[in-house]
């Protein structure tokens, strides 16, 4: 094992993807000269070439359709969206295209896309760089949806999505791309659809993905010191969702809190409640309590910004109060 960031995870993991397969590319804005704003795709230009490392023009409509055009093709295009909030601008090419076109050519195509996008809030980049819009995707049949935080993970689901023949978008946090973390020397991949006990615990369950997995095993130790007993779940995979995961946790602790960084109304929580209560009613002996951002658009001030995301104490405060019960 050795300890490298969640940004040489995923250099690695596209580096050895490409090496591995001639039909593995790279396209998006400034990802080969410049090696990503973020430093992501350093070096990989030099290595495989201008063909294989492609800088787009500012147009994510035109090369996002050019990947799944190169997809629909035989190749393995790897898009990369700058920042998740101008994925926007490439959604009919990605929710009426990519995610439809396997399903209406009756399985005659594969559609073996990854579309990076880093979300989330951090650094006080305000309204437009700093949106969590994962949930959106959740809804729509033919995509998969990917956000892990640990290097470990990171290198092994992009892995694994890269060599998936159908579409997948991989969502990054942009403020956790330093973070560090132990990862396997030898080759290997992890499947999609597979969350991560992070924390045993009896008393109540915290579900929960990206960032906020790092801020709930922090809640989960504080609250420890007040004898509760919390048990942390990492997703990892959004869709499809490891519920057999989190229903087998619930029937151990029978409350559950599930947590979010975007805008609360119409997130992922919802939809994983809603889900929660089909599969595990009887289990619960509380009802469930979300905990996720305000429904505002992202403050330009960082003291705001801190106000706006749910915080440690947030969730620690959801877990006691689903504990009263």
């Amino acid at each position: 094992m050795g300890v490298i960031t969640v940004r040489q995870a995923l250099n690695d993991a596209m580096r050895e993807e490409m090496e591995r397969d001639d039909d593995v590319f790279i396209i998006g804005c400034d990802v080969g000269l410049r090696g990503n704003p973020f430093g992501v795709t350093k070096g990989l230009m030099a290595q495989f070439g201008e063909k294989r490392v492609r800088d787009a023009p500012i147009s994510e409509p035109g090369f996002t359709g050019l990947g799944i055009g190169a997809a629909a093709a035989g190749m393995r295009p790897i898009v990369e969206i700058l920042y998740s909030d101008w994925i926007t601008l490439a959604m009919d090419q990605i929710v009426n295209m990519a995610a439809k076109m396997r399903y209406m050519f009756g399985g005659e195509i594969n559609l073996p896309l990854v579309i990076r996008a880093p979300f989330g809030s951090g650094g006080g980049i305000a309204a437009q760089h700093s949106q969590s819009l994962e949930a959106w995707f959740n809804c729509i049949p033919g995509l998969k949806v990917v956000a892990p935080i640990s290097p470990c993970d990171v290198k092994g689901l992009l892995k694994t999505a890269i060599r998936d023949d159908n579409p997948v978008i991989f969502f990054e946090h942009k403020r956790y791309y330093a973070h560090e973390g132990e990862v396997p020397e030898d080759e290997y991949t992890i499947p999609l659809g597979q969350a991560k006990v992070l924390r045993d615990g009896t008393d109540v369950t915290i579900v929960t993905y990206s960032q906020m997995a790092i801020k709930a095993q922090s809640s989960a130790e504080e609250l420890a010191q007040e004898g509760i007993s919390s048990e942390v779940i990492d997703l990892r995979t959004l869709l499809p969702l490891d519920y057999d995961t989190v229903i087998r946790s619930l029937g151990k602790t029978n409350r559950i809190v599930v947590c979010q960084e975007a805008n609360l109304r119409g997130g992922m929580a919802s939809d994983i409640v809603a889900e929660i209560i089909d599969r595990g009613f009887d289990l619960l002996d509380a009802p469930p309590i979300r905990v996720g951002g305000l429904n505002v658009p992202m403050p330009y001030n960082m003291g705001l910004e801190q106000m706006v995301i749910p915080s440690v104490d947030k969730i620690k405060e959801a877990v006691r109060k689903v504990l009263e019960d």
